[in-house]
């Protein structure tokens, strides 16, 4: 499918740095935007262990970010709306003769959902500025949280966000698959039909359920429980993930985490999947609720993240709150 002079790495190669944003869109938080800011540092203060980490801040909250932040955060001021960098910020790649390259998508508070996003709309091209970083403009909605690749020709999407018509309506499959096959240099895309039943904010993101753990391999996020929504859709995920194949023509490999977990909260309940962690240098970040399952869903994980630390972050409930968790807030910066 794809000739690409482009291709994008894969997460849990070797990074640069991980990009954050602070932060900023007070209501999406339940008058709990105070312990967001607490778990953002957190997160960015136990990756600053592993990697340099660089949080964009809004000029406002500059002040309140570099008394949460650490030495080992950078803190670079960039006016924001909200907070999602996987979704509004650059995605990197490789070009053949330029190097790193950071693909801007158009961002559209997915799918207008969430306004104002203009800064946001910015805030790739922004970003890639301040770097002095090549910048590709790249006219098709898109959200880094909607892809996942393994670094060797597969990307993996789900049809419920990247056909949606609040994206592009006016794209069809074959329209979208072959812009991801350029932008991206892949030559296998695994359509999933479903993200996560209460994922109404981003509608269907799949990393909240899969992620490449190796080339040819993906973990998928499934749920035990059979009264759930997400039981049967999760099902259906996995049927279809067992019946693809790889860029490199292989059936893909699949393996489940078992256990979804759900929390109270004051509006409701919200969904946090272990399947939202991120991978970096030498290291896992896996969001935890305090469920029964944490410890064995972790030491599973680890299982296919050999020689990197497992590190479970109880953040996963303010994270959830907000409409993510710690892969949608996070974005790496390939070596």
């Amino acid at each position: 499918m794809s000739q690409s002079p482009r291709y994008m790495p894969a997460e849990f190669e070797p990074h640069q740095r991980t990009l954050m944003c602070w932060p900023s869109r007070d209501d999406i938080w339940d008058g709990q935007i105070a312990e967001a800011e607490r778990a953002y540092a957190e997160l960015a203060n136990t990756i600053a262990h592993y990697e340099p980490v660089t949080m964009v801040v809004d000029p406002k909250h500059v002040e309140r970010a570099e008394s949460l932040c650490g030495a080992g955060v950078s803190v670079v001021t960039v006016p924001i709306d909200d907070s999602w960098c996987r979704d509004s910020g650059p995605i990197y790649v490789h070009e053949e003769g330029k190097g790193l390259v950071g693909l801007d998508f158009v961002f559209n508070g997915w799918g207008e959902k969430f306004v104002p996003h203009d800064q946001d709309a910015q805030l790739a091209s922004r970003v890639l500025l301040q770097e002095n970083q090549e910048k590709r403009s790249v006219s098709m909605v898109l959200e880094g949280g909607s892809i996942n690749v393994d670094g060797a020709g597969t990307l993996i999407t789900t049809m419920q966000c990247l056909l949606h018509p609040n994206r592009n309506p006016s794209m069809s499959q074959r329209d979208i698959e072959l812009v991801l096959a350029d932008e991206f240099g892949v030559s296998s895309v695994v359509w999933l039909p479903h993200g996560l039943a209460l994922d109404h904010d981003t509608d269907g993101h799949v990393d909240n359920v899969a992620a490449f753990t190796k080339p040819g391999h993906v973990l998928l996020q499934g749920c035990s429980n059979k009264n759930e929504d997400d039981y049967a859709r999760m099902f259906v995920n996995e049927k279809i993930a067992r019946s693809s194949f790889s860029g490199r023509g292989e059936q893909l490999e699949v393996d489940v985490v078992p256990v979804l977990p759900f929390v109270e909260i004051d509006s409701g309940r919200v969904v946090v999947p272990y399947l939202n962690f991120y991978v970096g240098n030498n290291f896992v970040m896996i969001p935890v609720t305090g469920h029964d399952a944490d410890h064995d869903m972790v030491q599973m994980i680890g299982e296919f993240f050999p020689g990197r630390d497992m590190v479970p972050l109880r953040i996963g409930r303010i994270l959830a709150v907000g409409g993510g968790g710690i892969h949608c807030i996070t974005q790496q910066v390939p070596a």
